[in-house]
């Protein structure tokens, strides 16, 4: 394992069919059937439930939290995030960007997220 780490937008069921997390199955060692946290070069945010349904920003922020208490407690990666959130489940950059406002330095946002 190398220690970039593609993070992407998943669904709790793991169905990664579609979009970013369909790179991350086929190129990053993503596992069908887990919808969170670390698989391969990869690691997984939902941003839908079981069902395919979307999660409330709520929830999503929940995931995105447990997300960068990851980060921040292996700094021996470095996580390249893609604009979770924003492709499939149908939310805006403003709606996802500020949930990432405490990021360690290990972290990459995606362009549309920097300032």
């Amino acid at each position: 394992m190398n220690n970039y780490i593609f993070v992407f937008g998943s669904n709790l069921a793991g169905r990664h069919g579609a979009g970013a997390a369909k790179t991350a199955l086929k190129d990053y060692g993503a596992i069908y059937g887990q919808g969170e946290g670390l698989q391969g070069n990869a690691y997984a945010i939902p941003t839908k439930d079981e069902n395919l349904n979307v999660l409330s920003l709520d929830k999503i922020e929940t995931y995105v939290n447990n997300f960068l208490d990851f980060a921040k407690n292996n700094p021996q990666y470095i996580f390249l995030v893609t604009r979770i959130g924003c492709g499939l489940a149908g939310y805006k950059d403003e709606d996802i960007k500020p949930m990432f406002k405490d990021i360690s330095s290990n972290v990459e946002l995606p362009i549309e997220w920097k300032d």
